[in-house]
């Protein structure tokens, strides 16, 4: 078995490529650090590339970037062809894109165009999966009839999202910012080519993505980032809504689980509303209480008015059509677990 795994230094990559170390034979890795240009050097991911390298003898990492058709073509014909190709590297911040369009849109669309096309050339039998985001939605999700209630806002109940968000929401006339824009594009390349090329590809559109392994940046990361700034003493910028909105949180460990169900029965072009779900969200407010509760630290929190732009106030994903799909899938984190893990982590490496 052969994988390959693109921003295989970042959280869902390096999670991929510890899941698949015991399956697979050969492991690829493409990671060229751009995180830490994106968002300077608190985020950089070469630590974990390094531990990556040092632990498992059967990856091989490969410092490329997936906008070069030439590299990238290089390294299908030398290593593959593969069975499983994990797309996770990104510009991941709808802030940062707004600093620069261009790359934000180069890496995210043309790269994974890029990709697809080499998958389609030379991988053709392997089962492409894509992270895409909920930002494909844009800001739809604040239309959504919410309650304000002490600690988090919530949706009316009994409206037909209480679940949660599933795929029958529009992804137009919404501002989805430059990043959810680039992701779209990814989003229905990877659905295009399962449908009119024959190919085995999903684009799993994640809420909030976390776990230990996440080099948090202010841009992007909220669990990590919002734990590090606790533990370290660190200023805490917290953006509008009162601190009250919602995010649900999926380990890392049960994406790449769910990733790994796909890859054993995969299907054509598929779309997956990914994300803790009912099972695990959280609002800010909240996850401060648990951190401190946690740290036994209290946070240095400055509290603005304005949100960023187009940021959602509530969403939770309703899971229920990859469920339904594969229904031995299950949940193994929940919110505590996962906070406690992020924090263990972070303070072993203090």
């Amino acid at each position: 078995m052969k994988v390959l795994v693109t921003g295989s230094g970042g959280l869902i990559g390096s999670q991929a490529v510890k899941f698949y170390a015991e399956k697979a034979d050969q492991i690829i890795g493409i990671d060229n650090n751009m995180r830490k240009y994106f968002f300077g050097q608190v985020a950089s991911t070469q630590w974990n590339v390094d531990s990556l390298k040092k632990t498992h003898a059967n990856y091989t990492h490969t410092d490329a970037d997936i906008r070069d058709e030439k590299q990238i073509a290089s390294l299908f014909k030398k290593h593959g062809p593969f069975d499983l190709i994990i797309h996770a590297a990104a510009q991941p911040s709808h802030d940062w894109a707004a600093k620069e369009p261009l790359t934000d849109f180069t890496v995210n669309a043309n790269g994974t165009l890029v990709l697809l096309e080499n998958f389609r050339l030379h991988s053709p039998d392997a089962a492409f999966i894509f992270c895409s985001t909920n930002k494909v939605y844009g800001d739809t999700p604040n239309k959504l009839p919410l309650v304000e209630q002490e600690k988090r806002y919530e949706i009316k109940a009994g409206h037909r999202f209480e679940k949660g968000i599933d795929e029958s929401m529009s992804i137009d006339n919404s501002k989805h910012s430059l990043f959810g824009a680039s992701k779209v594009a990814a989003d229905i390349l990877v659905q295009e080519y399962g449908k009119y090329f024959d190919l085995h590809t999903a684009s799993f559109r994640g809420g909030c993505l976390t776990g230990p392994d996440h080099s948090g940046a202010e841009l992007h990361g909220f669990l990590a980032y919002l734990a590090k700034c606790i533990i370290e003493g660190k200023k805490y910028r917290i953006f509008g809504y009162k601190g009250k909105q919602v995010r649900d949180n999926i380990h890392a460990h049960d994406l790449i689980a769910a990733f790994d169900h796909f890859y054993n029965a995969p299907r054509k072009g598929e779309v997956y509303n990914i994300g803790g779900s009912r099972f695990a969200n959280i609002s800010m407010k909240e996850a401060i209480e648990k951190i401190e509760e946690m740290t036994k630290k209290k946070l240095d929190a400055e509290y603005l008015e304005e949100n960023r732009s187009g940021d959602h106030i509530w969403y939770v994903s309703d899971v229920s059509k990859f469920q339904g799909h594969y229904p031995k899938w299950r949940f193994e984190y929940d919110i505590d677990r996962t906070l406690q893990e992020i924090v263990d982590a972070l303070e072993k490496r203090k």
